[in-house]
């Protein structure tokens, strides 16, 4: 076997001045880039691979990433629960449910509910309300929440 060697002619290009690439420069860099992702995929964790998914879900949907979102921000979130906890308080039960979309996670909390039909680990689903910070964790109380179907 012989090796095959490609070299790119790289022009100097002017200020002001138009820069073309050949369709085969095109074609060998595509090549590396999807070679490079396929390599990548090959040899990423099961976690990686998850959260790179729930993000290309999330950006489908419109919904914003939850690693962008503010305090005080309205927003709309999709993605999949990780937990779900039932914190019972002396006056207020709450029920408290981690949103994680590939980004970052957003606790959902619902006051004064112990038990919401669907609201379960590993469940999908999009979630609109107002971010707010607790304990430096990003937080929507009460959000409105959709299910989307199970697969």
């Amino acid at each position: 076997m012989t090796a095959v060697t490609r070299t790119l002619k790289v022009a100097r290009v002017l200020p002001g001045a138009s820069r073309r690439v050949s369709p085969k420069a095109m074609a060998i860099d595509q090549s590396r880039t999807s070679l490079r992702r396929f390599l990548q995929r090959l040899t990423a964790d099961e976690e990686t691979l998850e959260a790179e998914s729930l993000q290309r879900e999330s950006a489908k949907s419109g919904c914003m990433p939850a690693g962008l979102c503010m305090r005080g921000q309205v927003v709309t979130l999709t993605g999949r629960l990780k937990t779900v906890v039932y914190t019972p308080r002396t006056n207020l039960p709450t029920l408290e449910a981690d949103l994680y979309d590939g980004s970052d996670v957003v606790t959902l909390v619902w006051l004064g509910r112990r038990h919401i039909a669907g609201i379960e680990p590993g469940r999908q689903l999009s979630a609109r309300g107002r971010v707010a910070v607790r304990d430096d964790r990003k937080v929507i109380y009460n959000p409105y929440y959709e299910l989307e179907a199970t697969r």
